[in-house]
């Protein structure tokens, strides 16, 4: 079995290394980042906007409907 993790250079004390290990595992091991929410559309400005009335059977009771 291959370590995970080497010290290359320098007398790194138990304690060192078992924090640097610390460090490590804690940075692995934060959750995913919240995803971003969607816009919401009833602040939209478009939305107060009437659409266009079709001509057509009821065509007059649909022009009162926003």
């Amino acid at each position: 079995m291959t370590p995970d993790l080497r010290i290359v250079r320098g007398d790194a004390t138990p304690e060192e290394i078992a924090a640097l290990v610390i460090v490590l595992a804690t940075r692995h091991a934060q959750p995913e980042p919240r995803p971003v929410p969607r816009s919401q559309t009833w602040r939209n400005p478009a939305r107060a906007m009437r659409k266009p009335v079709a001509p057509g059977k009821s065509a007059w009771r649909m022009s009162a409907l926003p």
